[in-house]
């Protein structure tokens, strides 16, 4: 049989995900279409497809990529009206993507030139809305360029330069555009992109609503613009005779955290140690807590209960499971809707690998809240800066660090790395510890905790950087407010900024998993 005549004429174009094999044909596609600014760095775009792949979209034509646009989502409400395109994509990393936001932030669209006339950026806008449509998000909105706009700039203000694009007596090349595709102009931005000489630093914001959008219940909202309210628990180690007991005493603290409207309470690591205590097994403390990890269903449903009862989100410190024949210890996120996540402990001190047959998780969470994203680090995990620096690039604002020392130097290691975390990170920093003595079970002597929330150093935060201690050594509470629009304003302040002045061009951190 003859070849098909008609196959030599057959073009394959192709829309589809970006791919990290495809990172620099994007740069060399950044460098043809606007090669007035500066493009992407390979470790920014590894990161948008790290963080949400499904939000880089490319049109590839016979094998090249002749269009592509990167998006994240966003809760709109978390920036300010007149923000900058540095600000929304976190210069480039989207550390700040909001897998439960509403609005899907378009950062570029891209078309190489030879290839314009071929609505290939019709295609990429239609691509965005169908992911915005998937993923059940309420708009889509994107800080556009003006390019004509110097053209214009000697008579008209950016404003009035805008209304003339949208009563069609003057062509943009991308506001036009836009305005066919389904956007409506929400308002004028200033020093968007200072680079921008065309549109002279202006930028148009603009807005698609998604018609089937659908409010869910499950969605959380975040409340950046409200103090946070946290309750430490300064847990006493002390004999009891059955898991009812150990419950009654759990709930009695999450009851005084929800009578004082608390957003969060956070037990200490190794709460669950206490059961040990009327379980009477004498073999070794390795089967003592073998045999621990059998509470581990009555222990979810004990905190999962007390969230949803109490409204509360339950950092339930840690407790020994086991997976696979191996015992871990894990740190549990209880949210108040009822769900729940899970941190493993990274770090396994000689100590517990020794009496106890710890193993060492290998994966590093940043979890999503109403209150914003967080962070557990149990223990020594706090000790390593690495982690810290990790999860605040994920965007977390927020560290629990439930931990469990025996002495005061073991102690102080775990308090003075959580005060460095926040200097480091610009974060809030929470440490949650055990008081008391567990006389009757082997490998868990003495107990020493001074629990506390940390916060930056800086005018604006307490003078010390201390927002709230408890007393040392004492079974306690501490009601403390951290307010996340201050730690946001602060971010963006002139001062000190030890997070954002980085200097990422020499330096960086890859996580493994």
């Amino acid at each position: 049989m003859t070849a098909d005549p008609i196959a030599q004429f057959e073009k394959k174009m192709i829309i589809r995900n970006i791919e990290m094999a495809d990172i620099d044909q994007i740069i060399a596609l950044q460098l043809i279409c606007f090669p007035n600014m500066a493009p992407w760095k390979k470790v920014q775009l590894e990161s948008h497809l790290r963080i949400f792949p499904e939000g880089q979209i490319c049109v590839e034509l016979d094998g090249e990529i002749i269009g592509s646009c990167s998006s994240l989502i966003v809760n709109f409400d978390d920036y300010l009206e007149q923000h900058t395109y540095s600000e929304i994509t976190d210069k480039g990393f989207i550390r700040n993507h909001n897998p439960r936001g509403e609005s899907l932030y378009g950062m570029e669209v891209m078309v190489h030139p030879d290839y314009r006339r071929m609505k290939i950026g019709r295609r990429l806008y239609e691509a965005r809305k169908r992911l915005a449509e998937k993923l059940n998000l309420k708009s889509i909105i994107v800080g556009g360029r003006i390019p004509g706009y110097h053209k214009y700039s000697d008579k008209l203000t950016p404003r009035e330069y805008a209304e003339e694009v949208l009563q069609q007596n003057i062509y943009d090349s991308v506001l036009t555009f836009q305005m066919m595709n389904g956007f409506t102009l929400k308002r004028i931005l200033t020093n968007y992109l200072p680079d921008d000489d065309d549109s002279m630093s202006y930028a148009s914001l603009l807005e698609w609503n998604n018609i089937d959008y659908k409010p869910s219940n499950n969605k959380i909202h975040y409340k950046l613009s409200f103090p946070v309210r946290i309750c430490v628990v300064q847990y006493m180690m002390k004999k009891i005779d059955s898991f009812e007991e150990f419950a009654t005493q759990c709930e009695h603290y999450v009851d005084v955290a929800a009578d004082y409207k608390s957003d969060f309470v956070v037990f200490p690591e190794n709460v669950t140690m206490q059961l040990l205590s009327f379980l009477d097994d004498d073999r070794s403390p390795s089967l003592a807590v073998r045999k621990l990890t059998t509470f581990t269903a009555e222990y979810v449903e004990l905190f999962t209960e007390l969230a949803v009862k109490y409204n509360v989100n339950i950092i339930g410190g840690s407790h020994f499971v086991e997976r696979n024949n191996r015992i871990y210890n894990v740190g549990h996120l209880f949210r108040r809707d009822g769900t729940i996540e899970q941190q493993y402990k990274l770090h396994i001190s000689p100590n517990e690998r020794k009496w106890w047959g710890i193993n060492g998780g290998d994966r590093l969470e940043v979890f999503d809240t109403d209150c914003g994203k967080i962070s557990i680090q149990l223990s020594s995990d706090i000790e390593y800066p690495e982690l810290s620096r990790a999860v605040a690039e994920a965007g977390a604002q927020l560290i629990f660090v439930p931990f469990c020392a025996e002495d005061r130097q073991t102690f102080l290691r775990v308090k003075y790395c959580a005060q460095a975390r926040a200097v480091e990170n610009q974060v809030f920093t929470v440490t949650s510890g055990t008081v008391g003595n567990l006389t009757h079970v082997d490998n868990v002597d003495i107990q020493y905790a001074q629990s506390g929330v940390y916060t930056p150093a800086d005018s604006s935060f307490p003078r010390d950087g201390i927002a709230g201690e408890c007393s040392e050594n004492t079974e306690t509470i501490i009601m403390v407010e951290v307010d996340m629009e201050i730690l946001q304003r602060y971010r963006k302040s002139k001062d000190v900024l030890t997070f954002r002045d980085r200097r990422t061009d020499i330096y960086s951190l890859q996580i493994h998993s």
